[in-house]
């Protein structure tokens, strides 16, 4: 018996070893083998102390009551579900999925870098000594370049030059330097040494700018210029030139031929007070406004007093570039390297190459440390969640450099490189009115359409698709709710659109290293230079300084002579319906000044002042300029008030330019376009619609 078992008894020990061998091969510890036995109907049930009833084929003990969802299942097509089901494979990708690595081109070129430093530097402490080195001397070599570019020498007899914007100016828009420009005095027998950075010729108006009856927009606002008029300043200022209060003051400089637009430079300027007739012209690349009426505060450049100071960004920024460069070369570690070109590109961009408008560099430093906190956290979620992944164990050493950190520096110098796109603000206004944008805009979005298929594709043969599809279906449903909210608009800074995009280049592939440091430097750019720019803003806010839209008066001439011009300004108070206010007053700009400002009577008939015939009138006398044939420097022209003065010469009379707004409270509303009293006496009406 034991003879005839003994074989029996092998085989079947045999075949229960190798039952045990298939269920031990069967269930190892394999994460991706645990989730399609999980996924299996026939996967036992761990941590549960029921038996699985996934399958009873005898049905014993209770019915099957089909669920909701195959309820459900049951009414839809079967087309559809079949459409359904291949569509839900196809998104989650081939299987296994295929993990996108660079694969260095030359390896033995780009593993150079690393072998030098394994050979002279191959313990750790070496390499970190190595790496405080390199910080060490960037902050040295930038230091200096800084200070030698924000502290220049004094201007001997002046001081020590002022730091201006390309976009600083001394007369307000509209009404605000206030009745008859005295907020923005002196007019005259002043002077100020100001310094200007580089490329201020890139400046421009965003919103329409009233110079008499013509406006100005979408180019650098420079009124007036050389002239051959007899002004008194001939052996003065230079050139002979002579510009508007509301002139960008270091594009008027670059147009005077006072300092050079690719280097900036300092000097001094010099209120010449109340000048007649400016003259427009184009030097040096800027292209001056003519004005063919008077402005009383305007300024020239004193010659002799040009200094040897110039904008050293360029040299700033190539300091920042070589150390950058260097580390990329010669580190693998992700950490080290996005950190360390985070920091730098940050700070050059906020202190060198496109720093905010700020008069010193104390303030400028304050507000660049104050800007660097908080945008060290996004910083650390986009290096934790999507820059990690691209630069990990990546040994291409100059494909990395060249990819991720030119491009960085390219999104960084966004003031050099994405602002000659002809889109200033990604608003509906602006797509409108500005030249060119509707197709800058197009193409823009057919590039990064084209982009976000390519990316999409990328994470469909890595398998994570589904949750990136997750991730931006909640990234457009916030945008759309926030579209909704009333009272706001929403505004897309450049900084927010590389945070969206920004997820979208988590791959390890030339491409992504390519939009990836494109991305991080738009986003250093934006928050070094701009700030934390709210998402949602008011109309008030986004539109600032632009046309409100709002009820403009209805004006008529009662009389028009060569010596004075009557007004009929309406009646007061007006109810605006559509701005939902009550206007009470009115403002009458004359050749750009506010002249008049008044406020109707409790009862609707007059002036609450007093001024006017009680019917809501105003009457303006004709504004001479005389000028005596040598006066000092700076002397204030002045107006003819019908006074003799044999010594004076009298100027032919000149066209003046009259806008009209209403007044609620001391908030004044959009200003009418110009209406123009000729030098004849006669008037012609200003155009519909309104100015600034």
């Amino acid at each position: 018996m034991d003879a005839m078992g003994s074989p029996w008894r092998r085989d079947e020990e045999a075949a229960i070893s190798d039952l045990d061998g298939e269920q031990n091969e069967r269930y190892h510890d394999d994460t991706d083998d645990d989730e399609a036995e999980a996924a299996s109907p026939d996967a036992p049930l761990r941590g549960s102390a029921r038996p699985s009833t996934d399958f009873d084929g005898l049905h014993l003990g209770r019915s099957k009551i089909p669920a909701w969802r195959d309820r459900l299942a049951d009414r839809i097509p079967p087309w559809l579900r079949s459409a359904w089901s291949a569509t839900v494979r196809w998104v989650q990708g081939p299987d296994p999925p295929r993990i996108f690595t660079i694969t260095p081109v030359f390896p033995k070129i780009q593993h150079a870098p690393l072998a030098l430093l394994d050979r002279y530097a191959p313990r750790r402490i070496q390499r970190f000594w190595l790496l405080i080195a390199l910080y060490a001397c960037w902050l040295l070599a930038f230091s200096l370049i800084l200070r030698a570019s924000s502290y220049s020498a004094s201007i001997p007899g002046y001081g020590s030059p002022a730091r201006l914007s390309c976009a600083s100016r001394y007369w307000s828009e509209g009404s605000g330097c206030g009745l008859n420009g005295n907020r923005c005095r002196p007019f005259s027998n002043a002077t100020m040494a100001f310094r200007c950075p580089a490329d201020c010729h890139k400046q421009l108006i965003l919103n329409p700018h009233a110079v008499g009856d013509q406006e100005v927009v979408y180019k650098p606002l420079v009124v007036g210029g050389p002239t051959d008029r007899l002004t008194g300043l001939e052996d003065e200022i230079l050139s002979n030139a002579i510009y508007r209060g509301d002139s960008f003051i270091c594009a008027s400089a670059v147009h005077a031929g006072f300092i050079s637009d690719s280097q900036g430079g300092c000097g001094v300027l010099t209120l010449t007070g109340e000048q007649p007739l400016f003259t427009a012209s184009t030097n040096y690349g800027i292209e001056s406004i003519g004005f063919p009426s008077y402005f009383p505060h305007t300024f020239g450049f004193l010659l002799g007093t040009r200094a040897q100071c110039h904008d050293l960004r360029w040299p700033a920024l190539a300091i920042s570039a070589f150390f950058t460069a260097t580390l990329s070369i010669f580190t693998t570690d992700p950490a080290v390297f996005f950190w360390s070109t985070f920091i730098i590109l940050f700070f050059t961009t906020a202190l060198a190459t496109d720093p905010p408008n700020l008069y010193d560099y104390p303030s400028l430093l304050s507000l660049a440390i104050g800007r660097f906190l908080p945008a060290c956290f996004c910083a650390w979620v986009t290096y934790r969640y999507t820059a990690h992944r691209t630069l990990h164990n990546l040994t291409a050493q100059f494909e990395k450099t060249l990819l991720w950190l030119g491009a960085a520096w390219v999104g960084a110098l966004n003031n050099e490189t994405f602002d000659r796109i002809p889109i200033q603000r990604l608003t509906a206004h602006d797509i409108q009115a500005q030249p060119g944008a509707v197709p800058a805009l197009i193409a823009v979005v057919f590039i990064i359409f084209s982009i976000a298929l390519a990316q999409a594709w990328s994470f469909r043969l890595e398998g994570r698709m589904p949750r990136y599809l997750a991730l931006y279906s909640l990234f457009v449903g916030g945008i759309l709710l926030m579209l909704a909210l009333p009272g706001l608009n929403l505004r897309i800074h450049h900084y927010i659109l590389a945070l969206l995009l920004l997820p979208g280049t988590s791959f390890q592939n030339r491409t992504s290293m390519l939009y990836q440091g494109l991305l991080v430097g738009m986003f250093v750019n934006g928050i070094a230079r701009w700030g934390f720019d709210s998402l949602l803003q008011t109309p008030g806010e986004l539109f600032q300084g632009a046309q409100q839209g709002t009820l403009l008066p209805e004006i008529g001439v009662v009389s028009a002579s060569m010596s004075a011009i009557t007004f009929g300004l309406g009646a007061l108070p007006r109810w605006d319906a559509r701005a939902n206010v009550l206007f009470d007053g009115i403002s009458v700009l004359v050749n750009d000044v506010e002249r008049f400002k008044g406020y109707g009577g409790s009862d609707g008939t007059g002036w609450d002042q007093g001024e006017g015939s009680g019917n809501l009138t105003w009457t303006w006398k004709r504004h001479r300029i005389s000028r005596h044939s040598a006066p000092d420097r700076g002397e204030e022209l002045h107006a003819d008030t019908g006074d003799s003065d044999a010594d004076a010469e009298i100027l032919t009379n000149l066209p003046e330019y009259f806008r009209f707004a209403y007044m609620a409270g001391s908030q004044v509303a959009d200003f009418t376009r110009a209406g123009t009293w000729t030098a004849e006496g006669e008037w012609v009406d200003m155009k519909p619609g309104p100015s600034l």
